[in-house]
């Protein structure tokens, strides 16, 4: 059956929220965790920003398909470098709004590999997991943690929009999280350029996502009895803190006062820090979660055989016996 709760109102839900943050996820405060795996990465900027390849790519790949039922390998099969093919990317069921905006985001993302490319050189496209069946699996430990119960039937990022842009929630943001964290530390002013420019992008897409779900996010999402488009962001970002294991850095779309902009707001259309400043991540963090097993040196989830890219295959052979 599906996870059930009771009926909820935004104040029932920021309060579930803050109670299940309390207990779930191990102490932080809301500025973050300082221990040593939080700390930034030493790597140059060459393999600090080919690392976001593993996310471009990732991005590449799910709203091309999404948006026209195919990828790099029919689009621009030149940055793929060899690499295979996703497995399970599927063209998803979108009006034509919301099929233009992930089309020309998908667009964007080539851009994206071209100027990484130009700049420091290309990695092979990782293998990817893009099925609707890897999609369930995460929304199920994501609810799970969240509410209890089961999703059933499983979660299908394709079946509709609100499906499809509640996929979209889990990527951009982490991929603009990451290049927050990577721009204090690179070296060359060329490098910096880069990733501030590529960082812009990440941002607009995440918001457009956010903003898109905001306007619907008190909608139950079908069929699962009383789970609104906002609780199914809570969740998600939820799991993604704890996955990342380096404090609160994720905050779904609405929140306590005291995660609000100057601790006034409960709407939450970016998530932003106290200073209302973008949260950054280090490259193990983010590994963590998208290999969505909290561990970087384990692949899983989205990334089943691991990033590439130096810092991500020297995590692989560091996490080997």
């Amino acid at each position: 059956m599906a996870a059930r709760r009771p009926p909820s109102s935004p104040a029932n839900t920021l309060a579930t929220a803050a109670f299940l943050l309390a207990i779930l996820l191990p102490p932080f405060s809301v500025h973050g965790d300082t221990s040593a795996h939080c700390a930034p990465i030493k790597a140059s900027d060459r393999d600090q920003i080919q690392f976001a390849l593993n996310l471009e790519f990732l991005e590449a790949e799910l709203f091309l398909h999404a948006a026209l039922g195919h990828g790099l390998d029919e689009i621009a099969p030149e940055y793929a470098l060899g690499g295979p093919p996703p497995v399970g990317a599927q063209k998803a069921n979108l009006g034509p709004t919301i099929r233009r905006i992930v089309e020309e985001f998908g667009f964007q993302e080539i851009g994206h590999l071209r100027a990484i490319f130009e700049t420091v050189g290309g990695v092979p496209r990782p293998l990817y997991d893009l099925s609707a069946k890897n999609f369930g699996v995460i929304f199920e430990e994501a609810v799970g943690e969240y509410f209890g119960g089961r999703l059933e039937p499983p979660f299908n990022p394709y079946l509709c929009e609100t499906n499809f842009l509640l996929a979209c929630y889990l990527i951009p943001y982490v991929g603009l999280n990451g290049y927050v964290g990577t721009i204090p530390n690179l070296a060359k002013y060329t490098s910096r350029r880069l990733v501030a420019g590529l960082l812009g992008a990440e941002a607009g897409q995440d918001a457009v996502f956010r903003t898109l779900l905001y306007e619907r996010s008190h909608e139950q999402v079908q069929p699962y009895d009383n789970i609104t488009v906002a609780d199914f962001t809570a969740a998600l970002s939820q799991l993604r803190n704890r996955l990342g294991m380096c404090g609160l850095k994720d905050e779904g779309l609405w929140v306590p006062p005291e995660l609000g902009a100057e601790n006034r707001t409960e709407s939450n259309v970016l998530s932003l820090d106290f200073n209302s400043l973008a949260y950054a991540r280090t490259p193990p963090e983010i590994l963590r979660i998208v290999y969505g097993t909290g561990d970087e040196h384990r692949p899983g989830g989205f990334l089943p055989r691991g990033g590439n890219g130096k810092i991500a295959m020297d995590l692989l052979q560091d996490g080997k016996c």
